[in-house]
């Protein structure tokens, strides 16, 4: 583990016309924000962040081989980043699951959400009992073992397993780590239930740390406009959207698409454990499955559409527009009239403005008035902190289409 210096942190010097941001509280210090170090900190060791008029704006952990050259954790010059601060600020986080009711024993939650939590680079989700947990950062990566030993100590599972995004690893120049750190490995699939509904999920392997978890209340939400009516969940992955609206809804009939043969096998298997006989799933693209959905004259009353993620820069914001603006007209042609249209973005770099904009264009280009009933984001176990807007990524909204 590095070495990290408590009494006497390094200075990282601002540069004075960068200070409204991090006044404002973003923990995200990029290079360009600071003025080069004469010498350079080590790698994840604890700096204070200070004006040039020496000024201390806060405490952080250094990271030379990121765009990111210091997240913060601290606003003051007083915290020091010991293993005290993290059991705190790792305790805040489990407080406010617990508040939330979010604590079933066969449930599934996010209890560390990265910089919603001020924990930025660590993401943790349980499931049933075993954790997940994700590093997506170097400050978090040399800490790990320190990490794990206070969520072993706090929630008590039965086992942590760790993964780590490769593209998030090259970013931030950490070695990828995977695999079981404390206690004991979970069974090849994990079971919990969300909203009475069963599934399967496999924390080795599948997305993100195994679940959507960020879906779950608008599932539910969702559901309640399906009441017999032919539902298309697509890019539906293990079954999330239709089998609640199957189920909690109750929907005449599902089709769920998804590009993945994998998550498809896996939506029937659930549709099997829940007794659901009304959902079917099956292989496709999405374009090219809602392109021959169109030219076959199908009709839903309900169309779902929870593509992946479109934007991954500023340069590819408009190209991801014109993909949502695509991907919902598409959607929308497939509706009766009067509809209900529930669409998503997980692109953080698309706006919620950007993306009702395009919501508008695609009414004015078909020539059918659309009503946003809901504007949803994630569940509240994926909390928005307003001083660092990339939390707030997740757009949901519920629509009728007349």
């Amino acid at each position: 583990m590095t070495e990290v210096c408590l009494s006497q942190p390094a200075t990282i010097v601002l540069r004075p016309q960068k200070q409204g941001t991090f006044l404002a509280r973003h923990p995200w210090v990029l290079e360009r924000s600071i003025v080069p170090p004469a010498t350079p900190p080590a790698d994840g060791e604890v700096v204070e962040l200070v004006l040039p008029s020496g000024r201390v704006l806060g405490r952080g952990i250094y990271n030379s081989r990121s765009h990111i050259r210091v997240r913060l954790y601290a606003w003051d010059g007083l915290a020091e980043l010991d293993t005290a601060f993290w059991r705190n600020r790792l305790g805040q986080a489990l407080e406010l699951r617990r508040r939330l009711g979010f604590d079933s024993p066969t449930g599934a939650t996010r209890l560390v959400f990265s910089e919603a939590d001020g924990l930025s680079g660590l993401i943790v989700d349980r499931y049933g009992e075993y954790l997940v947990v994700q590093v997506a950062a170097l400050a978090m990566s040399v800490r790990i073992e320190e990490m794990v030993g206070l969520l072993g100590e706090l929630v008590q599972p039965r086992g942590i397993l760790l993964r780590t995004d490769l593209k998030i690893a090259q970013a931030e120049g950490i070695e990828p780590r995977a695999g079981l750190v404390w206690g004991e490995a979970p069974p090849e699939r994990v079971e919990i239930d969300e909203h009475g509904i069963r599934y399967e999920v496999d924390l080795g392997s599948g997305q993100k740390t195994g679940y959507y978890l960020d879906q779950r209340e608008n599932h539910q939400a969702a559901a309640r406009y399906c009441r017999d009516q032919r539902v298309l969940d697509m890019c539906c992955y293990v079954g999330g959207f239709g089998l609640a609206a199957a189920r909690l809804g109750g929907a005449r009939e599902v089709l769920g698409i998804d590009s993945s043969e994998r998550a498809v096998l896996q939506a029937r298997r659930h549709a099997e454990l829940n007794g659901i006989s009304q959902a079917r799933f099956e292989v496709g693209e999405c374009f090219d499955s809602l392109e021959r959905l169109v030219a076959a004259g199908e009709k839903f009353g309900v169309v779902v559409l929870d593509p992946p993620r479109f934007a991954f820069s500023r340069k590819g914001i408009d190209q991801a527009l014109r993909a949502y603006h695509r991907l919902n007209r598409l959607g929308a042609t497939l509706l009766e009239p009067g509809g209900i249209l529930v669409t998503c973005s997980c692109s953080g770099r698309v706006t919620r403005e950007e993306f009702l904009k395009m919501l508008g264009g695609v009414s004015q280009k078909m020539g059918r008035d659309l009503q946003i009933l809901e504007q949803r984001g994630p569940s509240p176990d994926h909390p928005v902190r307003p001083s660092c807007p990339e939390t707030d990524y997740l757009k949901c909204y519920i629509c009728r289409v007349e």
